[in-house]
């Protein structure tokens, strides 16, 4: 079978690879400690559920407007003034099966063959894929560990040229954890404006921030009409397998992604949506629980990363992601991912799933339960200082 061309063009994610391979020695008998997966392991709290069981009743399984049910638009669009401070209706909303499909639907939307994206590396991988999908040229904006895992604002504008057109940041962040400051924020507005850029801002990981407020880039003056924000359930409400995100953006982007929808999705599932009214309407008690929950987990795993010879990890600000720097060790990052699935029976990442600027580093997941943190850096402590 013959396939196109830009098929070539697109990536994947190695979480999912190498869950694959983790199940695949589980089904062999072998006990795996799962660091690896992005994915909050609390319940999704039961009202929301509840919300979501409530509409199936009342028969909401029909088609919606692709864009998303109204009351969930303005929902969405008043929280956002809310949080950002900026004038922002239902028409600027884009309701999605997940978050990624707004990557994906606003670069082919904007982008054409040969324009520059700049995208944060390492990163989340799906960046790199969606913007090398659409035929432009993905170009990479070192994180520096040095910096708590943010880039220079130097090192950006060095990237911009005539043919640059969008650039996306992401904070909280995965894979590190790093966090841009308002100072930063308020830099890359700056070049956004100058440069006649264009910012997809990558807002997933918003409310896990474990000290300060989130800095978002549609806050800065001149920013609104410039910025695509993209947010969803997942992570936040521990809502993963929902499939519920969002993007805001422009009116006239807006559109466009919505037809994008129509010839793809058609919609979003209705009772998910109720169930997306339920959670921003409804106590944030569990979300904060959530949160507590995760730094304590953070911390467990830095403390321990860090107790193992050659290994060392800063604290990361946000998400629920530790970015280790193993270069100390004699093994690649990939070499010793490999190694501790086969040998310790523990799965990580290696940094570079994230990017050429990842070698050198492993991410480990502290969604998990303490226990299983524990269990992981024993195993790893044990391996890596047999090595």
């Amino acid at each position: 079978m013959k396939f196109a061309q830009r098929m070539a063009r697109l990536g994947t994610e190695t979480a999912f690879e190498v869950l694959a391979k983790a199940r695949s020695l589980e089904a062999q008998g072998k006990n795996i400690v799962h660091l690896e997966i992005g994915e909050p392991d609390f319940d999704t709290p039961r009202f929301i559920v509840d919300a979501a069981v409530a509409s199936l009743q009342r028969g909401r399984t029909h088609y919606t407007p692709a864009a998303g049910i109204m009351e969930l638009r303005r929902m969405i669009a008043e929280n956002v003034q809310r949080t950002r401070g900026v004038a922002v209706q239902p028409e600027n909303v884009v309701v999605t099966p997940g978050a990624k499909p707004i990557m994906f639907f606003s670069l082919l939307a904007l982008i054409d063959p040969h324009d520059e994206v700049i995208y944060p590396n390492p990163g989340f991988p799906i960046y790199e894929s969606v913007i090398q999908f659409s035929g432009a040229n993905a170009v990479p904006l070192a994180l520096q560990e040095e910096r708590g895992f943010r880039f220079s604002i130097a090192d950006l504008e060095k990237l911009i040229t005539p043919r640059t057109r969008l650039l996306v940041i992401n904070s909280p962040q995965n894979p590190t954890g790093g966090i841009l400051t308002r100072a930063d924020v308020q830099a890359i507005a700056e070049l956004a404006r100058r440069h006649d850029l264009l910012v997809l801002s990558d807002e997933i990981y918003k409310d896990i921030l474990y000290e300060g407020e989130h800095a978002s880039i549609m806050s800065e003056p001149g920013m609104l009409e410039r910025t695509i924000l993209l947010d969803g359930y997942s992570k936040t409400y521990a809502m993963t397998g929902w499939r519920l995100g969002y993007g805001v953006m422009p009116e006239p982007l807006a559109k466009h992604v919505e037809r994008l929808m129509i010839n793809s999705n058609s919609c979003t599932a209705t009772f998910v949506q109720d169930a997306g009214l339920a959670a921003l309407s409804g106590p944030r008690t569990e979300v904060n629980e959530f949160v507590a929950e995760f730094r304590r987990r953070r911390d467990i795993m830095v403390a321990g990363l860090n107790d193992i010879k050659g290994v060392s990890c800063i604290t990361p600000g946000g998400a629920f992601y530790c970015f280790a720097n193993v270069q100390k060790l004699p093994l690649s990052s990939k070499q010793l991912s490999d190694r501790l699935l086969a040998e310790a029976g523990v799965a990580v990442l290696s940094g570079t799933a994230f990017g050429k600027f990842g070698d050198g580093y492993i991410r480990l997941s502290y969604a998990t339960s303490v226990e299983n943190i524990r269990e992981g850096l024993r195993r790893m402590k044990q391996a890596i200082e047999a090595l």
